[in-house]
């Protein structure tokens, strides 16, 4: 989200279901009142205004960041039909513990994979591996961007730190490496130094689980 939001011809969105998803679910989320209290939780007024309205002025580029587990099974994902898809993945193993560091209980349903295997069945688009994107920032990012039929732009690899008025409400909560961060290097840093220790024993049945739907959508990952 970073990248794109440095783009000048772009304007990002953030999460916009977690509200929904939070309404719908009765997750205590870490900042719940205030993501409840940021957003709309009727999804049908969210994806009107994703799918629908106009981009805004000024820009050509709307990317919108989602969580695929927010699209739930009462979404009518059809009407996303109109927008472009691009799905990132993460080694689970890795993702398991970043997710851990922040909530103590998760369940394969928290953390998206199995959905977004199914809504990459269901519209396809590029498969990015975030691993590819740290290793190799500006090639991963001109392969994605010609798959998106977007031109490529170098200011997709570097960003101030800090917050941005984008970021949802949440981002004290998540976002703690991302405001720190300046580049993909910085990102790729961060994650060596926190999260490669072992995976605490009681994730590994959810971890197998998990390795299934990423090892499918990894199939069809950009070769960079």
């Amino acid at each position: 989200m970073r990248a794109w939001e440095n783009r000048p011809d772009t304007v990002v969105y953030d999460e916009p279901l977690y509200a929904f998803y939070l309404s719908m679910t009765g997750l205590d989320h870490p900042g719940r009142t205030e993501v409840l209290a940021s957003q709309s939780t009727d999804w049908r007024v969210v994806v009107r205004t994703l799918a629908y309205d106009p981009v805004p002025a000024g820009v050509s580029v709307f990317y919108q960041k989602h969580m695929t587990h927010h699209l739930l099974p009462v979404v009518d994902r059809a009407a996303l039909a109109p927008l472009r898809h691009a799905f990132l993945i993460r080694e689970p193993r890795s993702m398991l513990a970043s997710y851990a560091r922040v909530r103590s209980e998760v369940t394969i349903d928290d953390l998206g994979l199995r959905q977004q295997a199914e809504i990459f069945e269901e519209f396809g688009g590029p498969v990015l591996d975030s691993a590819d994107l740290l290793a190799s920032p500006e090639p991963a990012l001109r392969v994605l961007c010609a798959a998106l039929e977007v031109p490529f732009s170098a200011a997709m690899l570097s960003w101030p730190p800090g917050p941005r008025d984008s970021d949802g409400v949440w981002a004290p909560y998540w976002y703690d490496g991302v405001l720190k961060s300046t580049g993909f290097a910085h990102v790729a840093r961060s994650r060596t130094s926190t999260e490669l220790g072992p995976l605490d024993p009681s994730l590994e049945p959810l971890l197998d689980e998990c390795l299934p739907y990423y090892e499918y959508l990894r199939k069809y990952k950009l070769c960079i």
